[in-house]
């Protein structure tokens, strides 16, 4: 057979992962069936991170497929029954605000032109055809995901896990519905969790005051336009300075507006920083809010949902708030109540979808409740007894704790456990229109929470929809057919691995932890892999403002995917950011072409005699001492290389297989024995060639997690191939 000189992944990637489809080893029924693995064999699971339905991969996409290939090949040639199961994600707020702009931009219309209909028609067919990019991405990564159990968080299975989710938790009282502040974004006209805030540094002023000349207490704040929603002055208690005022009540006047302020003492207040006394606006800030609780105070809105002043009858009513703070500003400064402005660096909150500013206000939306005590309702679960009092929080903490599951590097434990201390209830409603609409049914004063609503006429159905996160939340569980009581939920759950970047470590690990626990009673997995962020040569963060963006695919395109996937797991070790400069990625697509090299000369080595040629094949030649203690150190850097992938130390995995194979194997043992190869000497000759046979069959097993195509390509070429795919080839020496 007359071998190409060198290796062209694009020849080649297409037409691999078209016969890997065909032979439907992505599915472990197929592997049992064939005999690959059986049903007593122990299992390996990984649910893919669903990626948005909002335009392509990135590389951080390709930075975790790659991560969880490795894993699941090397798993499936061991012999384990190995599930990767595929789903992406519709990612409510992120997919709506997509369409609507471009609407806006071609049409000129907004989603309440079209109606909810129509536009959650428009949503969808956007969401389709994202969809089917994402997918042919993901294949052009390699992916051996199980196309066959594919999921989508949105479609109708997932619905019924997440109504009965909701049902269950609000039975259990977890779930809730009132009036509390909450991030609203005033661009996107809806409410946001935590996690979906990005907070940045901006320039800011830091403005301190009286608010009028009868207070006996200054106080600063970069926001003077929400001092016209104070009710209180809370000061530390143990402050010298202000404890004889604790517990008064002052009528001010500010600029014009009667406020009431009562003077309370909270620990909260730092009395070091500005004057140790903070203005407090229980309905436009979540720390105010928390002091209003305990100490009973009036919550007064004056900031609307379109971030304008909501006063009646003031001067101030419909002004935007920055306009707003202008003119507080000046009018403090006419009536000589300002007593100093200083430059500040603050940080400000924006929702991570629409940068709009985030506005904390008052509203009636629906919660899970984070500190309530319930009886836990499971018999399952190792480390909580049934009946056992229990919060979710406690729950999220024990599972780490015990070490029921283990977070890779382990140094994220304690940032995981600083923001589940911190952890506020999770407000789960959004006001937007695509997503799982909340289940719950309203007749005047009556709620109904279900799939359906009571027969009686005059129930309307809440027309919020739940937070993305909810869904994704069940999605170890329900991808495998919860709430029924399926064979893949008895096979393959727990999952084995999480693999995640540390940027969502908590807002979805630390939420899937909850709802599998709670609703389910299991852990969703048992390891957690964290992976760094993919940077650019400088070590920026790549974005389209810096122009520095990679695009994977394009990338996979000009150094084959095998280089790509190289290039991302060399010097990235778990929980650290890798740097990806052209040179990486050239490095990579050399030693693509130099395992092609090597390959294609042991191949142009082997005796053209059949008995010769089976013996090779078959490992039957006596090797001479030198060459059978080659072998013997081959074997030991076998067993590194499975120990260091069965540790998810992969970066140090694919170093030593890159490094054996070029600097040992074809610098070193090929180059000795090329001698001995045409000396004449047949023993000496079929020894050699039965030595570099031997490791070269070895070492494509081994790098096959890492590179994929390039091996299972050079496996179709061996003599010994009769359509026998590497992807279930056996692990060597299995341990």
């Amino acid at each position: 057979m007359e071998i190409p000189k060198n290796y062209n992944p694009e020849k080649t990637e297409e037409k691999i992962y078209s016969r890997w489809e065909k032979s439907g080893f992505f599915n472990p029924d197929t592997c049992i069936k064939k005999g690959k693995t059986s049903t007593k064999s122990p299992h390996f699971s990984i649910i893919l991170p669903p990626p948005n339905v909002t335009g392509v991969l990135h590389t951080g996409h390709a930075m975790g497929i790659t991560v969880e290939d490795i894993l699941i090949r090397f798993y499936r040639m061991r012999g384990y029954r190995t599930l990767w199961l595929p789903g992406t994600d519709h990612a409510a707020i992120a997919t709506q605000s997509k369409v609507e702009s471009i609407i806006q931009k071609k049409e000129k219309k907004n989603r309440h032109d079209l109606g909810r209909e129509e536009f959650l028609k428009r949503v969808n067919e956007f969401a389709n055809e994202s969809h089917d990019t994402i997918v042919s991405q993901v294949k052009k990564l390699g992916a051996s995901v199980d196309w066959s159990r594919e999921a989508y968080t949105l479609d109708k299975k997932r619905n019924i896990a997440v109504n009965t989710a909701f049902k269950i938790l609000y039975d259990l009282g977890l779930i809730y519905r009132k009036i509390r502040i909450v991030n609203w974004d005033p661009k996107g006209q809806t409410t946001v969790s935590d996690d979906e805030v990005d907070y940045k540094e901006e320039e800011g002023m830091l403005y301190t005051f009286y608010y009028d000349k009868n207070f006996p207490i200054p106080i600063a704040t970069t926001r003077p336009e929400t001092k016209l929603g104070d009710t209180a002055v809370a000061v530390n208690p143990k402050d010298k300075r202000y404890e004889k005022y604790i517990g008064k009540v002052f009528q001010v006047n500010f600029l014009g507006e009667k406020l009431s302020i009562k003077i309370v003492g909270d620990e909260v207040v730092d009395k070091d920083f500005g004057t140790g006394a903070l203005g407090v606006t229980p309905a436009h800030s979540h720390t105010d809010w928390e002091i209003a609780e305990r100490h009973d105070l009036e919550v007064k809105q004056v900031i609307n949902e379109y971030a304008k002043i909501d006063i009646p009858d003031s001067k101030l009513s419909n002004m935007k708030t920055k306009d707003a703070r202008n003119f507080i500003v000046e009018k403090l400064k006419e009536k000589n109540l300002l007593i100093k402005e200083e430059p500040i660096k603050q940080s400000v909150a924006r929702a991570e979808r629409t940068s709009g500013v985030i506005e904390p206000l008052p509203k009636l939306q629906w919660f899970v409740d984070v500190n309530k005590e319930f009886p836990f309702p499971h018999s399952s679960l190792s480390f909580v007894e049934k009946n056992e009092k229990v919060t979710l929080k406690k729950l999220m903490q024990l599972a780490i704790k015990g070490k029921h599951i283990t977070i890779t590097p382990s140094r994220f434990e304690k940032t995981y456990f600083h923001w589940i201390d911190n952890l506020r209830d999770w407000c789960i409603s959004r006001q937007i229109w695509f997503g799982h609409r909340i289940p719950a049914w309203y007749k005047n004063e009556e709620i109904f929470v279900g799939e359906n609503p009571p027969e009686k006429s005059g129930w309307e159905q809440d027309p919020d929809t739940l937070d993305t996160w909810f869904s994704s939340a069940l999605w170890t569980f329900s991808t495998l057919g919860w709430p029924e009581k399926t064979e893949d939920l008895k096979n393959y759950h727990p999952t084995t691995v999480l693999n995640t970047g540390y940027d969502i470590l908590f807002f979805w690990v630390a939420r899937m932890i909850l709802m599998t626990t709670t609703v389910f009673g299991d852990v969703p997995f048992k390891q957690v892999y964290i992976h760094g962020l993919v940077r650019d040569e400088k070590g920026r963060k790549m974005s389209k403002s810096l122009g520095n963006s990679l695009d994977p695919i394009e990338v996979a395109k000009q150094y084959g995917t095998d280089a790509l996937r190289m290039s991302l797991i060399i010097g990235a070790a778990p929980g650290n950011d890798t740097r990806m400069p052209e040179s990486k990625m050239k490095a990579q697509k050399h030693f693509a072409n130099k395992v092609w090299n090597a390959s294609r000369f042991v191949l142009s080595v082997l005796p053209e005699e059949k008995e010769d040629l089976g013996k090779i094949i078959n490992s039957e030649i006596s090797l001479i001492k030198k060459d059978a203690l080659c072998v013997k150190k081959f074997e030991s850097h076998i067993k590194e290389v499975t120990k260091e992938i069965e540790s998810l130390r992969l970066y140090m995995a694919a170093e030593k297989v890159y490094h054996y194979f070029w600097h040992t194997f074809a610098d070193v043992i090929i180059e000795e024995r090329k001698d001995r190869i045409y000396s004449g000497d047949k023993e000496d000759s079929l020894s050699a060639v039965s030595t570099i046979y031997r490791l070269l069959t070895d070492q494509l097993k081994i790098i096959h997690p890492f590179m994929p195509f390039l091996t299972e390509e050079l496996w179709s070429l061996l003599p010994s191939y009769e359509e026998n795919l590497l992807i279930v080839e056996k692990w060597p020496h299995n341990q």
